[in-house]
């Protein structure tokens, strides 16, 4: 069996991005959606560091080394982009101003509880950040992460064992396998990517996965 690429999925994601929406990208493999976004979506991205317009990655030759993501990563801004304050950044992920947010993880529960910010292993740096924040805050909370750890577990789970960014947030998992909605008695695969089949998820994650693929396939 194998996957997808991280472009590839960035780009499956970017796809379901509503248009109008307002979105914010977590550090790391979710900052790649704003590449693949249409302008005929009308998408407008928010910076946990402040700004409200943000575009996709400059060229090479356009980097300004002042206008940068909350990873500190080289970004552009589109005509009519804001900036503004931190405290006012994060008034807007906390009062709910976010239709979407997508955040990576380390685990993520069937009922939707969500662990990204630490292993809680020994020594192990947390990583908090504002995902706590986006967690609780935007209307819908997509996961974009590969399906199984570097050692072969699965990274969608009954309960999860990591500390808790948020309870029963996530609406959505885009995996490098399958796409998983959380739904009612746990995940329901949306659809299959690469040479996936339901059966083979099932047994790599050990649950009870729904199927409401209805014969999609990308």
């Amino acid at each position: 069996m194998s996957g997808i690429s991280r472009q590839e999925l960035a780009a499956r994601i970017a796809a379901d991005i509503p248009e109008g929406a307002i979105v914010n990208l977590g550090i790391g493999a979710p900052t790649l959606v704003a590449n693949y976004l249409r302008p005929e979506q009308e998408v407008i991205l928010h910076t946990e560091n402040g700004m409200l317009g943000m575009g996709p990655a400059p060229a090479p030759d356009r980097v300004d080394p002042d206008l940068i993501n909350a990873g500190k990563q080289a970004v552009t801004a589109v005509t009519g982009a804001a900036y503004f304050h931190h405290a006012d950044s994060f008034a807007m992920m906390r009062g709910g101003h976010l239709d979407v947010c997508v955040l990576g993880a380390f685990q993520v529960a069937e009922n939707g509880d969500l662990a990204n910010w630490s292993t809680g292993a020994p020594g192990a740096i947390p990583a908090v950040g504002g995902a706590m924040d986006l967690a609780i805050g935007a209307r819908d909370v997509y996961v974009m992460t590969d399906l199984l750890t570097k050692q072969g577990e699965s990274k969608l789970v009954a309960a999860c064992s990591y500390p808790l960014t948020g309870a029963g947030c996530v609406s959505r998992v885009y995996t490098d396998r399958a796409v998983f909605d959380v739904v009612p008695g746990g995940f329901a695969v949306r659809e299959l990517l690469g040479a996936s089949t339901l059966g083979e998820l099932r047994e790599l994650t050990g649950l009870a996965l729904q199927d409401a693929t209805e014969g999609t396939r990308k």
